[in-house]
C-alpha cells in the first residue's frame, strides 16, 4: 500500500457516465482516481503500479469483477477491493465476500456512504501495517526481535520463548508505566485466573535474568503492587 498522504484508487466501471461521475466525486474528496472500463484492461493497468484500494464494478466487458479479483490475487498484487454492482442476489454477494472483498455495494448507493467505507477501510488497513511493522524494539544494550523471538546483546542472541517475547515486548512498549497485569494476561495468557498468574510471575523472573546481561545499564521489572509491572533504566 502507498504511504503517500494521497491515496490512489483503480475504479473498474464499465458506464460511462456513472464512471466519471465517481471518478469526480472521489477526486474531490481528494483521492487519486485512475478510471477503466474493461476487465482486462484492469490487470494490465494494476500490474503497472500499486494501489491502496480496489473499487471493481461486478458486470464488466472480457472479465467480470469476480474474475479480476481472483487474478489479482493470484499475481500476488495485494490490496482491499469493494464491489459496486447491480447485482443484489445473496450468492453473488457471499461469492463477493469469499474472494477477499471487504464490502459489496448495490447500485444504486450514496456517494458519501461508499466515501466513509473507503476511509474506514484504507485506516484499518493502514493501522495492520503500523502494527505489522514494528517486530524491532531497543532497551539499553539490547535489541528485541519478536519475529525471531530472540534477544540479542552484544551479538549473542538469547532464545525466548513466544510469552517471554510477547511479555517483554508489553513491558517495553509500556517503559517507565505500570503494565497492568490484568492486560497482560488478557493478551498473552488469554486468562488471568491463579494459574495464569503464577505463570506470569515464573516468566517476569526470566526476564530479570535476561536482563541482567546489561551491565552498562540497570534494566529492572519493578513490581507494582496490585496492579502490574514498570520497566525502568
Amino acid at each position: 500500500m502507498n504511504t503517500d498522504k494521497q491515496k490512489s484508487l483503480l475504479l473498474v466501471e464499465d458506464d460511462p457516465n456513472f464512471g466519471m461521475v465517481l471518478k469526480s466525486f472521489l477526486e474531490i474528496k481528494k483521492f487519486k482516481v485512475t478510471l477503466c472500463d474493461d476487465g482486462n484492461e484492469a490487470i494490465t493497468i494494476a500490474k503497472s503500479k500499486p494501489f491502496d484500494l480496489f473499487i471493481l464494478d461486478v458486470m464488466l466487458p472480457n472479465k467480470d469483477g469476480f474474475t479480476i479479483a481472483k487474478e489479482l490475487k493470484e499475481e500476488q498484487i495485494i490490496a482491499p477491493f469493494i464491489f459496486l454492482t447491480a447485482r443484489a442476489m445473496k450468492e453473488d454477494k457471499m461469492k463477493g465476500y469469499q474472494l477477499g472483498a471487504l464490502d459489496y455495494l448495490v447500485k444504486p448507493f450514496d456517494p458519501d456512504i461508499l466515501y466513509l467505507k473507503i476511509q474506514a477501510l484504507l485506516h484499518k488497513e493502514q493501522s495492520a501495517i503500523s502494527v505489522e511493522k514494528i517486530t524491532t524494539f531497543e532497551i539499553g544494550n539490547f535489541q528485541l526481535d519478536t519475529l525471531k523471538q530472540v534477544l540479542i546483546i552484544n551479538s549473542q542472541e538469547i532464545h525466548l520463548t513466544h510469552k517471554e517475547s510477547e511479555l517483554l515486548r508489553m513491558l517495553i512498549e509500556h517503559k517507565e508505566n505500570v503494565l497492568l497485569r490484568t492486560k497482560a494476561l488478557s493478551e498473552i495468557w488469554g486468562d488471568d485466573n491463579y494459574f495464569t498468574t503464577k505463570s506470569m510471575d515464573v516468566y517476569i523472573t526470566k526476564l530479570r535474568k535476561h536482563l541482567k546481561k546489561d551491565k552498562e545499564n540497570s534494566i529492572e521489572i519493578l513490581n507494582i503492587h496490585g496492579k502490574g509491572f514498570r520497566l525502568l533504566i
